[in-house]
């Protein structure tokens, strides 16, 4: 029997949203005639609207206007979505039904903001596999701060040290080990040497099985 819980990031672990993401920022900038400094989009990968908008474009520092920004853009990016197609990463299917199968419970962790999250689910069908969702709009802290794994550990009511932690984003994976969690990394978004702070490092969600995810406690 595993006694484990195992939390999963979303962007780049449950679905490849990248491009969708990439495109509502470039989107909204043009809308609202912002700049975009090179390489934005790599630097703020992971972390919440919050700390991209005045730390990483320098568009607003006042709460109020950073905070109509943000859901401006994610608006955008869910028309984006329902707009076009969006479909679970590789393997994730397959591992959630091998998961739900040894009554191990999953809990989203994610930077995200609810309504993304809850607007992909329904999309791709996934929702009853989770027993929970923490997202960004949960959180005071957001990653490389372990607030939100903290908090997904409660939902799936586990002590961090019996939680394993699915990320691609190094903010995520320092999140992880910040919350004293095992950390399986995934090279969706960097390049899998780039990955050493992870307890393991995979290509790909088809590559992890359970007996994997149980031998981080051995």
């Amino acid at each position: 029997m595993y006694t484990f819980a195992v939390l999963f990031d979303w962007d780049g672990v449950v679905i490849d949203s990248r491009e969708h993401h990439r495109t509502s920022w470039d989107l909204i900038a043009e809308r609202r005639d912002l700049p975009l400094p090179e390489g934005h989009f790599e630097k703020g990968f992971g972390m919440r609207n919050e700390q991209i908008i005045p730390d990483i474009l320098g568009w607003a520092s006042e709460p109020d206007r950073v905070q109509e920004l943000a859901e401006a853009k994610e608006a955008c990016y869910r028309e984006l979505i329902r707009a076009g197609r969006i479909e679970p990463l590789a393997g994730l299917r397959t591992l959630l039904e091998r998961l739900h199968a040894a009554n191990i419970p999953c809990v989203i962790g994610s930077s995200t903001p609810r309504a993304n999250i809850e607007c992909a689910m329904e999309i791709i069908g996934i929702k009853d596999y989770f027993a929970g969702v923490v997202s960004g709009d949960d959180v005071h802290h957001g990653k490389p701060d372990p607030e939100v794994f903290l908090l997904a550990a409660g939902k799936a009511r586990r002590t961090p040290e019996d939680c394993v932690v699915i990320e691609d984003a190094h903010v995520g994976i320092e999140a992880g080990r910040a919350g004293g969690m095992k950390v399986v990394a995934v090279a969706t978004t960097h390049p899998i040497e780039s990955l050493q702070g992870a307890d393991r490092a995979v290509e790909n969600l088809e590559t992890v099985t359970l007996e994997l995810l149980a031998s981080l406690f051995n």
